[in-house]
């Protein structure tokens, strides 16, 4: 044999041998490689929706194979990691409205993965037994509200909202900053003792399954319309980590799956049991996002 047939075996050899270890990068379905690292980051906002959606999220990765490590931060700083590489992703963005000054910011340096939750909303929220219905009526029953809008934790986009709505809509209230245990602890107290108290509230959150509660109208459109709960991932993940992108792409669940889990924290289960419990209720949907279905 000729030293050029040799070279042009070895040749082909090489570019047979690069293309099966290209192909063995993903699965046509956009599942894992045998290379690719089986380890997931994820950020998220101390809301109950946003406990109960990443807990759910981290059981379905761990059933995939995944190493899942969760960190709570404020919604600034979870914004400024994913730009930042530090998270691969966060299931806990509020859009259009709540996050919007965020997308705006950091946006051009993060990947919109796609809606996992559809039907959300954020507003003003009363009991029911209040006799006021709009923002617009709350300068004329101050003293039934003691003068104070109950909130959450500072950087909220529900927070910076209820700023712009106490301006816009000229209130005689103080916004009191709070976190979100707070905050349905305020509520709960007043609803207890059938006192007046409006506190900054979002659908999904089990509190509208546990009291008979009711936005406030917001005819100046502050608060935006109905909302969706957003996946966002680090620049690079799909490359880098092709199975576990697919499976951000696949995770989506309903108002009703995401307060049966809240509403199952609040009446004293753990938060790793309450994930459990509504993942092995819902095994085919989980297989679904893994991919086994």
């Amino acid at each position: 044999m000729t030293r050029k047939a040799v070279s042009g075996i070895v040749v082909i050899g090489i570019i047979a041998m690069c293309f099966v270890l290209t192909a063995g990068c993903t699965g046509s379905d956009g599942s894992a490689s045998p290379s690719e690292e089986k380890s997931i980051s994820i950020g998220y906002v101390l809301w109950d929706s946003e406990i109960a959606s990443t807990n759910v999220l981290k059981q379905a990765f761990e059933q995939a194979g995944y190493t899942v490590e969760i960190t709570a931060v404020d919604a600034a700083p979870l914004y400024q990691g994913l730009a930042a590489g530090d998270f691969d992703c966060t299931v806990s963005s509020w859009l259009p409205a709540t996050h919007k000054t965020y997308m705006e910011t950091y946006g051009d340096s993060i990947v919109m993965v796609g809606k996992n939750l559809e039907g959300a909303k954020i507003g003003l929220v009363v009991p029911a037994y209040v006799t006021i219905d709009s923002i617009d009526q709350l300068n004329g029953t101050v003293e039934q509200f003691d003068g104070k809008i109950i909130g959450i934790e500072p950087g909220a986009g529900i927070m910076s909202a209820t700023e712009t709505a106490i301006a816009d809509y000229g209130l005689d209230y103080e916004l009191t900053y709070s976190s979100s245990a707070g905050m349905a602890s305020a509520l709960r107290k007043a609803i207890n003792e059938d006192r007046w108290i409006v506190v900054t509230g979002w659908t999904p959150h089990w509190m509208f399954a546990r009291w008979d509660l009711k936005y406030l109208d917001d005819p100046r459109g502050v608060y935006g319309g109905e909302e969706y709960i957003a996946t966002l991932a680090r620049t690079g993940l799909e490359q880098d980590k092709p199975g576990a992108y697919a499976i951000l792409e696949r995770f989506n669940w309903t108002t009703s799956d995401m307060e049966s889990v809240m509403l199952d924290i609040e009446n004293g289960t753990s938060v790793d049991d309450a994930a459990k419990n509504w993942v092995d209720a819902h095994q085919g949907q989980v297989d679904g996002w893994i991919g086994k279905a």
